[in-house]
């Protein structure tokens, strides 16, 4: 039965009636215990699937973009191809609601319904310009600007200071959405700030990894900006249409975008010899990986808590150490282990609630109840201990 839906009680058997008290309540209690437990594991078994799947989409992306570059130096170009295929989040999308909901509505209905999302008047081009296509470029800027930095840097470096967009959207957040001031925030800002000047300290400010480092620091000033914009002109939206408007990025990038990579192309900055050398298997590898990526960070909502995504990002970070430390030259000094420690911390003081410190309080509080109350049993205990003994030590024919 759906939640406040009141189901009428069936009369009780015989045994039911002839059944004490105490067993109906203790079974109805046992039921209840039960049925919260499978639902708790339920959430834990996603939380722990939604984890996972966003770790091994975001790290084997980043690593076989790395692979990529090896064959087929264009990252714009990989930026775009990857681009193309949000168009098939709306697809999906209306793919998952004919399967799950009860009230199907024609794609032409749903679309309709999903278009409110931007006004009364729906998608209009001057809405498509003003509300949309802004945030194409934020999008294009924000993974190209990352997969430049893989050509720089090892990829370990990259997905750590990739973490730091965290602390920029707060810091955006708390600028232009005047969002709650949180002491803890501020000091993970701090975190990823001395992060990234460790970061670059660890290989001795040479240009080559200046550059990869400001690449990253770039991109995830992009992705902070692209969420705080998102918050700030358009708000939150639901699951079809936040599906429908990253269709409409890729439509977007199809239409406008296109014209980059054919002039990169003809001017040998991004240039292949021909289409038979490009590395198909990994362009699309790594635009499914990433649209997989993309798909779970917006919909696994539905099964998990956001904190558990935002773990799953932070636990790439050791599987590119691992694959870095036995595919390349990396060295892991303890400048750099360092400094991914205290971005990685920082990351996660930026998962913590609002009302965290609230709930500390309360935790301690009945800590503090508990350890008086257990002295307490405790000599109550030892205060009747002889008189149980004497009740315990008399016959059975005393009764």
């Amino acid at each position: 039965s759906s939640p406040g839906e009141e189901r009428p009680r069936d009369s009780p058997g015989p045994a039911e009636v002839q059944a004490p008290a105490g067993v109906e309540t203790g079974g109805r209690a046992s039921r209840r215990c039960w049925t919260c437990s499978r639902a708790q594991l339920k959430k834990i078994f996603w939380g722990v699937a939604v984890v996972l799947c966003v770790c091994s989409s975001w790290a084997g992306s980043t690593q076989l973009a790395k692979l990529t570059f090896r064959k087929f130096d264009a990252p714009f170009t990989l930026t775009w191809f990857a681009t193309n295929w949000n168009f098939l989040f709306f697809p999906l999308y209306y793919v998952g609601h004919v399967c799950k909901s009860t009230e199907k509505q024609s794609v032409k209905q749903r679309y309709r319904e999903c278009c409110r999302f931007f006004g009364d008047n729906g998608l209009t081009l001057k809405v498509f310009f003003t509300k949309a296509a802004p945030f194409g470029v934020l999008w294009t800027l924000t993974n190209y600007l990352y997969l430049h930095a893989i050509k720089k840097i090892n990829t370990t470096d990259v997905s750590v200071l990739f973490c730091c967009n965290k602390a920029f959207v707060f810091l955006l957040s708390w600028i232009v959405l005047r969002d709650r001031f949180m002491g803890v925030r501020i000091v993970a800002a701090i975190l990823a700030i001395a992060g990234i000047v460790m970061m670059t300290y660890a290989d001795g400010f040479h240009s080559h990894s200046v550059i990869g480092i400001a690449l990253v620091v770039a991109s995830a000033s992009m992705s902070a900006l692209y969420k705080v914009l998102f918050k700030l002109l358009l708000g939150s939206a639901k699951f079809g249409e936040a599906a429908l408007f990253l269709s409409i990025l890729g439509v977007f990038n199809i239409l406008f975008i296109t014209c980059i990579p054919i002039i990169l192309y003809f001017t040998k900055v991004e240039y292949w010899s021909s289409f038979d050398d490009i590395p198909w298997g990994n362009l699309c590898g790594f635009s499914v990986l990433l649209l997989t990526f993309n798909i779970v960070l917006n919909f696994g909502i539905a099964v998990t808590y956001p904190t558990l995504m935002s773990l799953g990002i932070v636990l790439s970070v050791p599987v590119n150490a691992v694959i870095d430390h036995y595919t390349s030259q990396i060295v892991f000094n303890g400048v750099r282990v360092i400094a991914i420690i205290i971005i990685g911390l920082g990351f996660l003081l930026l998962l913590l609630p609002e009302e965290w410190d609230v709930w500390l309080i309360k935790l301690l509080t009945r800590l503090k109840v508990r350890k008086k109350e257990e002295p307490a049993e405790g000599a109550a205990d030892l205060s009747s201990g002889p008189q149980s003994k004497n009740r315990r030590a008399r016959p059975s024919f005393a009764r």
